[in-house]
């Protein structure tokens, strides 16, 4: 449900405030008042409107008008506030203005004038904030899931199906398989999308800093601090690697979730917020509650839907769609000519185990287009690849599925066991890359379909590809036709 615009009129006029408020309430936004500066500053301290209406003559208030204004321009700069007075005078509109005020409307107003003025203030705020947000994490925007493998295909259709929801994600996966594209897929495609996206780095933030990262400080040497939690108000909070989060901060995030509030480091006061909290984590978060390392109640609040973005080596079909993209991203980031890989160098790079992921890959792809900038038109080939891909180096971990020998692997057995091995792993890859699809793999490979099963047959390889032998009833049918 669209978050409504939320507007704080400060004035010290009671019948001021309710005309105000009945005005805005007709139009739909969401309204709170304050009498004097003391009321102004708890309430900007629970939760931070979009818009400030600020009396300038305010009796009775510790703080007039221009004080608030000066206050709220240091501790809260991205704060529209239009400033009203029955006083007014050029001066004061001027001073006003030059303060940090979007504008200055004088009493009595009309309110078809004061409505224009709050639309074309809110409108202002949000396209900076947007601007800000997109200048802080131009580098990482990315909002699509590349892919047309059927892997890719079904997250992307279950994304959208809990984007349009409220509830809470835990995206499992490898290092660098995409868990952070895929939760800014759901806040892309979520009523949230024209709110901010932050995120907060569990597994690099420091334990003693976490908190006020977090929540945000009410003072201290470098002043106010506003945490990601308030700066996502409205939006999505992605709490990346949430496994690496310190036990004690587990329970205070724990209480947010809940509650929907909040108290920054050296405050008594609750800040409101209304935030999507999405998580990530590679590790098993299930085992690590069960091992007192990870609070049980906080995996359940977190593991409402539980969505696992696959590893790269099981969609290796999708790599010649990602190396297009890559080589265009990067060429146009880094100003290097673009490159073209090889059907060869495609193939090699399908077969890879790829224990780094997409994030693997697109440094792969960045080093060849460093390497190789300027050579002309010539193919990115085989031998142009990392030695990690080509050479001695096994491909992904001992153990893992799709992982590769390398040339080494090969030197210390007879021909005839060599070639085994390279046609089972061949083949392996081949059906990874066709996802299984025994014609396809038949007649890329070159080989008849029928044949192609015995050697699959003969290898062994459906132990490890999934494989299922081909039925009797269509050899049959085969060869009665």
């Amino acid at each position: 449900m669209p978050v409504r615009t939320e507007i704080l009129i400060v004035d010290d006029e009671a019948d001021i405030r309710n005309l105000i408020r009945g005005i805005l309430e007709d139009e739909g936004y969401s309204v709170r008042q304050a009498g004097n500066s003391k009321q102004a500053y708890e309430a900007l301290e629970t939760r931070l409107p979009d818009l400030l209406v600020l009396d300038i003559w305010l009796q009775g208030s510790e703080h007039d008008g221009m004080q608030i204004l000066s206050n709220v321009r240091e501790k809260y700069p991205a704060l529209p506030v239009i400033m009203i007075s029955g006083h007014g005078t050029i001066e004061t509109a001027v001073a006003s203005i030059k303060q940090g005020a979007y504008d200055f409307i004088e009493k009595p107003f009309k309110s078809d004038r004061l409505l224009l003025m709050l639309r074309r203030a809110v409108e202002t705020a949000t396209l900076r904030r947007e601007n800000a947000n997109l200048r802080r994490r131009v580098h990482t925007i990315n909002n699509s899931l590349l892919g047309q493998s059927s892997l890719m295909q079904n997250l992307r259709l279950v994304l959208e199906r809990v984007a349009a929801t409220n509830s809470r994600i835990l995206l499992t996966g490898e290092p660098g398989c995409g868990k952070e594209v895929a939760a800014r897929y759901v806040h892309v495609h979520s009523p949230r999308r024209e709110q901010p996206f932050l995120v907060l780095n569990c597994a690099i933030m420091r334990p003693e800093r976490m908190e006020s990262e977090l929540f945000g400080t009410a003072g201290g040497s470098e002043g106010p601090v506003t945490g990601v939690l308030e700066q996502a108000d409205g939006g999505t909070l992605l709490l990346d690697e949430v496994g690496d989060m310190p036990i004690e901060t587990q329970g205070k995030i724990l209480r947010v979730l809940q509650d929907q509030k909040f108290q920054k480091v050296g405050s008594d006061h609750f800040v409101e917020v209304d935030v999507r909290v999405i998580a990530t984590s590679n590790k098993d978060l299930k085992a690590a509650s069960d091992a007192g390392i990870f609070r049980q109640d906080l995996y359940y609040r977190l593991n409402v839907v539980p969505i696992t973005v696959p590893p790269l080596r099981e969609r290796a079909q999708d790599i010649s769609l990602l190396l297009e993209h890559f080589v265009h991203e990067i060429s146009r980031q880094t100003g290097l000519p673009g490159a073209q890989f090889s059907d060869a160098a495609v193939l090699g790079l399908q077969a890879y185990g790829w224990p780094g992921n997409v994030r693997q890959l697109r440094n792969v792809v960045e080093w060849v287009m460093i390497m190789y900038a300027g050579r002309g038109n010539d193919l990115i080939e085989v031998a142009d690849l990392p030695a990690e891909i080509t050479g001695a180096a096994p491909a992904a971990r001992a153990g893992q599925k799709g992982a590769r020998l390398g040339m080494q692997g090969y030197l210390g057995v007879p021909l005839r066991e060599a070639r085994e091995m390279f046609e089972r792993e061949y083949l392996q890859a081949q059906i990874q890359r066709f996802e299984g699809n025994i014609s396809r793999t038949a007649q890329f490979v070159g080989m008849e379909r029928s044949a192609l099963h015995r050697k699959i047959k003969t290898l062994a390889v459906g132990d490890e590809t999934g494989v299922e032998e081909e039925p009797e009833g269509e050899i049959a049918a085969r060869k009665s036709a």
